[in-house]
């Protein structure tokens, strides 16, 4: 299976969020990956950051795309989580990418558009998000894309969330000597703890040196 993890920025005016996030300079937007994006519940969390909130909901009431918010909980100065319901003018790409079988790992907006890091389980099924975007005006850019084929077809036997980290901390520079990133910058990526990432990458590399440089009979207890 020649699965792959793509970075792509699209841009629209009916892209949910784009007006209020134009509205309100100062704020960032990303989803909470933990409520997930599911397009048939009705509701959407994001982790929202501005230096004024009320700027922000300003932006909400004039956005077409919005048709009820909620400040959820304000976790310190300038973050808050925020619940959404869509109206039928916005354009909601987590559909698109759900109905071609895809995963999105992460979506945050950077002033003008959205930047979205998905997983798609065939290369191929990219196609479908490039119609839609085609078909219904939307600038859309490959931003980047990485195979993960090449390990996931070993028999190493790493984790998903290993696999993860050992290429987040390649594509960062993390293993380049003298390093181009540091471990917070590799738990930062991953949005976990260093304490966390340190022990992904541990796990990882323990177990490449295991299925690759060690006889079965040599593992470690």
């Amino acid at each position: 299976m020649a699965d792959v993890k793509a970075v792509v920025r699209v841009k629209h005016p009916d892209i949910v969020l784009t007006e209020t996030v134009a509205h309100d300079r100062s704020s960032t937007v990303r989803s909470v990956s933990e409520a997930g994006t599911d397009p048939t519940s009705g509701t959407f969390f994001y982790h929202v950051e501005s230096s004024d909130f009320h700027e922000f909901e300003d932006g909400l009431r004039t956005d077409s795309t919005i048709g009820g918010f909620e400040r959820v909980l304000e976790t310190r100065d300038g973050e808050a989580i925020y619940s959404f319901e869509y109206t039928d003018e916005a354009k909601v790409i987590s559909s698109v990418i759900s109905a071609a079988n895809g995963v999105i790992l992460d979506m945050e907006n950077d002033g003008s558009a959205w930047i979205f890091t998905i997983w798609m389980p065939e290369r191929t099924d990219l196609a479908h998000v490039w119609d839609y975007a085609q078909e219904n005006d939307v600038d859309i850019e490959l931003l980047r894309v990485n195979e993960y084929a090449s390990i996931g077809n070993t028999d190493a036997g790493l984790t998903d969330s290993q696999r993860e980290a050992l290429l987040v901390a390649f594509e960062t520079g993390y293993f380049e000597d003298p390093r181009n990133a540091t471990l917070s910058d590799v738990a930062d990526e991953l949005d976990i703890s260093q304490p966390a990432a340190s022990g992904l990458l541990r796990r990882a590399i323990n177990r490449l040196i295991i299925s690759t440089l060690l006889d079965g009979s040599e593992e470690p207890d």
